[in-house]
């Protein structure tokens, strides 16, 4: 039905970025992959997928990505330099985008200094933006968790990894649409397969009578809810939020188990799909694998795209879900809300991240995912095009290398990396640590005494 589609090459400049469309004819690799616009080195962080026999890689990732090869050599920084002056770092940028876990909070127990902080820095027109890679909740639930600490934050300045899924989703036109046909998911990945992020969505009028393929999530609330805000169909997850996907509107889901409806999608996926028990829907956090003998595990084919995220309610069974759509549904996604070894759950320990989820699905399909949350440019693309913002006017202030570092250092913006969190000094100080921050401070109410000491 469709020829080849071409490679898109886009740059990854922090000015502008452009788009050039190759013809396969003079460009006869197969892979999609991005090119900084400076140099004739492609990255090796590619997300693949089968696609009608053939193998397409879709990446994201400039160069500098943590997802590139291990090999690659880094740009030579200097070693970071400890925040003498406040004020010269303050009065250089226009907008401070924070972390949140360890710069913010530590679990639910605000770090010292953050309201008087965060005041000073308005009442100096500072444009303010906190970005976590935690999706367990969503923006609206996240600014009530500000509330609760105190903190006037509102919900257009929060940017969670669970809002960064949905909004990847939508900048690539995965469809919304409820009605299920068959191959179609094919079908819409290769259309998808000669555009990406940047360019202009695909015109409505190609997209018509298209059927929207669903979302299946390893994950907690937050995904849920944001994918429903942005109007897409999924399944799993904690909670089966959208009982519709498998049960007509209307259903009485008070009945019983053995009352309910047939299923209306063209394969009987009651075995693997969300099911009545004692009068709500079971979810795969509960569900657990009897492994008989001759058992096979049924799976919805017209899943689209697998969103990974933080999940303490993990188990084998949406492992194995999972892999079997990314595996065997032609063109699925592979998405990863972040790759976090660790998470404060508490302020006692660290906790296992989200990255511990990611890792089982990597090592089970043996694909690389596609990453929406730090250090991965997107957030920082939809952040800077959002608000209008210059890249080179924001100052990145995170307690981690690996995400809230390098994710200011791929957007081209200023660096200040924080000791309140997870990374300590001997860390960053350590040799064989090549992620260097332009500043590091104890917490960012430094803010506050190391401008009292230069006045």
């Amino acid at each position: 039905m469709f020829g080849r589609a071409g490679t898109v090459l886009v740059s990854a400049s922090s000015s502008s970025s452009t788009t050039t469309l190759y013809n396969p004819a003079k460009n006869p690799s197969p892979f999609l992959g991005l090119l900084n616009k400076n140099s004739s080195r492609r990255s090796k962080s590619f997300v693949s997928a089968p696609l009608y026999g053939s193998v397409i890689r879709r990446g994201y990732y400039t160069s500098s990505s943590r997802m590139e090869s291990s090999s690659s050599s880094f740009v030579a920084r200097a070693s970071a330099q400890p925040l003498a002056n406040a004020d010269a770092l303050i009065d250089s940028v226009e907008t401070f985008i924070f972390d949140c876990d360890g710069v913010i909070w530590k679990g639910d127990k605000l770090i010292d200094g953050v309201p008087d902080t965060l005041d000073m820095l308005r009442s100096k027109g500072k444009r303010l933006v906190f970005v976590t890679n935690n999706s367990t909740k969503s923006r609206k639930q996240y600014g009530k968790k500000f509330e609760t600490l105190g903190l006037n934050v509102s919900e257009e300045e929060i940017f969670a990894s669970s809002f960064a899924a949905a909004a990847y989703l939508k900048s690539i036109n995965f469809p919304t649409d409820k009605k299920v046909r068959s191959g179609v998911v094919g079908l819409w990945c290769e259309l998808q397969g000669i555009r990406s992020f940047g360019q202009p969505p695909l015109s409505k009028d190609l997209l018509r009578g298209l059927a929207g393929p669903q979302v299946y999530v390893i994950g907690e609330d937050g995904i849920l809810k944001e994918l429903e805000l942005a109007g897409f169909q999924y399944l799993g997850g904690p909670v089966c939020r959208n009982p519709d996907i498998y049960y007509p509107a209307g259903t009485n889901l008070e009945s019983q188990e053995s009352q309910a409806p047939k299923l209306r999608m063209k394969e009987d996926l009651r075995d693997s799909g969300p099911r009545l028990k004692n009068g709500q829907l079971e979810d795969d956090g509960g569900k657990k694998i009897e492994l008989k003998p001759g058992f096979l595990m049924e799976h919805d084919h017209n899943v689209g795209a697998v969103v990974v995220g933080f999940d303490r309610y993990f188990n084998y069974y949406k492992v194995q879900y999972g892999t079997l759509c990314i595996r065997e549904n032609p063109g699925c996604l592979f998405i990863a809300t972040n790759r976090d070894a660790v998470t404060h759950l508490t302020d006692a320990q660290e906790w296992a991240g989200g990255g511990s989820m990611v890792g089982a699905l990597v090592g089970s399909t043996q694909r690389e995912p596609l990453v929406v949350g730090k250090p991965s440019t997107f957030m920082m693309e939809y952040l800077a095009n959002k608000f209008g913002i210059q890249k080179s006017q924001i100052c990145m202030v995170g307690d981690r290398l690996d995400t809230d570092i390098l994710f200011g250092q791929n957007g081209g913006c200023k660096t200040l990396l924080v000791l309140s969190g997870v990374t300590s000094l001997s860390m960053l100080q350590n040799p064989n640590n090549s992620i260097q921050p332009d500043f590091y401070t104890n917490k960012i109410s430094d803010f506050l005494s190391l401008r009292a000491a230069t006045v």
